[in-house]
């Protein structure tokens, strides 16, 4: 199980970080989007801080998953961007959902994986 948790924890690090180095860089041109995701999408782009908040917190997240520190720290960060991803891709854009579907299934293994770390925050 140690092994599995590396490869999960490793894909999903390098994962994090090809998207937000992509997104920082511009690697790649704009896709083409439609209907209430374009809406959406002009949005996130008008607020000018929050796609590189967003950015900004996977590509820590994927420092820390690829690095192995502060892994614990991690999971519960990028939490709330996987949900996101996830929401938004099955609402808006479904052609995506498998890929967001996989990072959000991740995550939670591996906030299974280190559950014992988390056992403090929920005793009374």
């Amino acid at each position: 199980m140690k092994i599995v948790t590396i490869i999960i924890r490793t894909l999903i690090g390098l994962f994090l970080l090809f998207v937000s180095i992509g997104f920082f860089l511009k690697l790649f041109p704009e896709p083409v989007t439609t209907g209430d995701f374009k809406a959406f999408q002009v949005g996130l782009i008008a607020s000018s801080y929050l796609m590189p908040l967003a950015k900004s917190v996977e590509l820590l997240c994927g420092l820390s998953y690829v690095s192995g520190k502060y892994v614990t720290l991690a999971n519960i960060v990028i939490l709330p961007v996987t949900l996101n991803i996830l929401l938004i891709n099955y609402f808006m854009t479904p052609d995506n959902l498998p890929i967001a579907g996989l990072l959000f299934l991740g995550n939670l293994f591996m906030i299974y994986r280190y559950w014992s770390n988390y056992k403090t925050i929920f005793t009374p």
